[in-house]
């Protein structure tokens, strides 16, 4: 079983309550890896994540 395949088996066990916070989690990871090569979005990112990681934020993006 590969990495990806363990990941997704974990997921179809998970309780719904817990799906919203692991899609957060993998949307900063995403976020994360395609701001890598580019200094300024690194530099800047622990500021916006202030703003970025509000429940707010999380309710104001839900239906997109």
């Amino acid at each position: 079983m590969t990495t990806k395949e363990a990941i997704l088996k974990a997921v179809e066990d998970l309780p719904e309550k817990c799906l919203d916070e692991l899609a957060s989690y993998a949307e900063l990871l995403r976020r994360k890896t395609a701001v890598q090569s580019s200094p300024t979005a690194l530099a800047s990112e622990r500021t916006l994540a202030k703003d970025w990681l509000r429940p707010e934020e999380d309710e104001a993006w839900r239906d997109l």
